[in-house]
């Protein structure tokens, strides 16, 4: 049985865009998003949903809840991560505006911060205390949890041991729905509440951004 759902909301008009804390609602091919991975959903009994607090995931977590005949917790812990100054911009528009920034912005990541953003350690600690409260809340029934991109990412590959590359793949769409299974849960609980997880964020992010610049160099 799969007890832990994690769902990407469905799509926006802001769509290529940085799209942290802005707070656009569905678009027409949201909707029809919303639709499919609420069909997607029936063969799970899922029995708590909880949700950003940010139009897109609610909106989204709406349809769930109607289908399930149950209520939703918001959670503003789910929320992406602050990009600050370039909310609603493209890197393109980034780089256009200000290249030497944006070229700054990458060659110090992840202790770089978009302007008035949020940075990467902020984010990393919020995600780790908002799964915490998950993983236990998953060990007493089956949950959905309707996020962001960059959240399921972290919580998958800090929590769960997926590869950086293939958490990329599996939350890349809109609407996109990753199932953990029980034993998973239950060893990510354990872990979490004897002080492991991510304690070590901070310092893997420094060592595979270094090994990417290499790579890219």
């Amino acid at each position: 049985m799969k007890h832990f759902l994690l769902i990407r909301h469905a799509e926006t008009d802001m769509a290529g865009q940085f799209c942290g804390h802005s707070d656009p609602e569905l678009n027409g091919r949201g909707y029809q998003q919303r639709a499919g991975v609420v069909d997607r959903l029936s063969e799970y009994a899922i029995q708590r949903i909880y949700t950003s607090d940010l139009r897109r995931a609610r909106q989204t977590a709406e349809a769930i809840a109607s289908h399930f005949g149950i209520g939703f917790e918001v959670r503003p812990g789910l929320r992406e991560i602050h990009f600050g100054l370039w909310e609603g911009l493209s890197w393109s528009e980034i780089e256009a505006c200000d290249p030497v920034l944006a070229k700054k912005w990458i060659e110090e990541y992840p202790n770089s911060t978009a302007p008035g953003g949020e940075s990467i350690q902020d984010f990393g600690r919020r995600v780790r205390a908002e799964s915490a409260f998950l993983f236990a809340a998953a060990t007493e029934c089956p949950i959905a949890v309707v996020a962001h991109a960059g959240f399921m990412r972290v919580l998958l590959t800090k929590f769960c041991g997926v590869l950086e590359e293939e958490a990329w793949k599996l939350t890349k769409e809109y609407a996109s729905v990753v199932a953990l299974d029980t034993n998973l849960i239950r060893k990510c609980a354990a872990e979490e509440s004897a002080g492991a997880g991510i304690r070590n964020f901070e310092q893997e992010m420094i060592q595979r951004n270094a090994r990417s610049t290499v790579r890219n160099g």
